[in-house]
């Protein structure tokens, strides 16, 4: 377990360092061709529940059959060589520093009043339409984005790392793909994706709690527990209300509302408290506060793992 400590800190400084450069292979580019492939092919005709359930086991035993022998390999040449292959892989699975930058991207033109670029930029990280957005709503989308995002793009691979090191984040990453491509309850998705829905919702239900958690306690806001707790089960998914219902509670605002998605408006629900009016500084504080969650998420899972292996060779 120390192998993969060691290795997910070295895929958090990386992934500070480098981000996401787009001419670099990337695990997720390959996930989204092969969805795609499978889903053509596979979501038709009948019994597409258990195809959808199919699509996801050999997806996820292709990538064992490749990552587990490869880092076999590494480990087998020198311990140093398997972790600096295990951060090189777990770093594929992590985004925060391509989360921040695409926050900053929304705030920037916020700052110089240039309203159609924010909703511009907006509209690549989100689903909803941007298009008549004030900046009210602009805001609230990215902080909505950033705050869910801290677990699923941060801290839950690197919780699934720091358990079965870069095979399982690696494995994380691949559901987290396959949700976001295939886990809708639109009439083509509905039962095609439920695999791949249900899934995530598993691999999340853990790290979204404890990152929710360390959101408040990171930003001395802990005696917010009791509403958030209440406020992120009003959200549709059963997970990323947490990071949300942190956010809104820390900056004294309200997140939720009316979104609209190919023309049909859906009602969220609204979590937190309206005590300030959305503004671009809100932004700013919650990269802040993903940045204090993600180190204080590493240092939480050192605790762990050296309580861990204590125990074990005591045992």
């Amino acid at each position: 377990m120390l192998n993969h400590l060691a290795a997910l800190t070295i895929a958090v400084l990386l992934d500070r360092i480098l981000g996401d450069p787009p001419s670099m292979p990337h695990p997720v580019r390959w996930f989204g061709r092969a969805i795609s492939f499978l889903e053509k092919r596979m979501n038709k005709g009948s019994c597409k529940k258990m195809k959808g359930v199919l699509m996801v086991l050999v997806l996820l035993v292709a990538v064992l059959i490749v990552v587990i022998p490869l880092q076999h390999i590494c480990y087998g040449f020198h311990p140093a060589a398997g972790i600096l292959f295990e951060a090189a892989v777990i770093f594929t699975s992590i985004a925060q520093r391509s989360l921040k930058e695409a926050a900053l991207d929304v705030e920037a033109p916020l700052r110089t009043g240039d309203i159609k670029k924010a909703r511009i930029k907006l509209s690549y990280i989100v689903g909803r339409e941007t298009d008549d957005l004030q900046e009210s709503e602009i805001v609230r989308g990215t902080v909505e984005t950033v705050a869910e995002n801290t677990s699923d793009g941060v801290t839950a691979p690197l919780f699934w790392a720091a358990i079965g090191g870069a095979p399982a984040a690696l494995l994380y990453r691949l559901v987290n793909t396959l949700d976001s491509m295939a886990g809708y309850k639109s009439e083509r998705f509905f039962k095609f994706g439920w695999a791949s829905a249900r899934l995530d919702d598993v691999l999340n239900w853990i790290p979204a709690r404890i990152t929710a958690a360390l959101m408040l306690v990171s930003c001395k806001g802990i005696g917010h527990w009791s509403n958030v707790s209440a406020d992120a089960k009003k959200h549709p998914s059963p997970n990323s209300g947490w990071g949300e219902a942190a956010a809104a509670y820390l900056l004294g605002i309200e997140l939720g509302g009316m979104n609209t998605y190919e023309g049909i408006q859906s009602e969220r629900a609204r979590m937190g408290r309206p005590d300030h009016p959305l503004t671009r500084i809100h932004i700013l504080q919650t990269v802040q506060i993903m940045n204090r969650t993600v180190i204080a998420f590493i240092v939480l899972l050192w605790i762990g793992g050296l309580f861990l292996e204590f125990t074990a060779s005591w045992i």
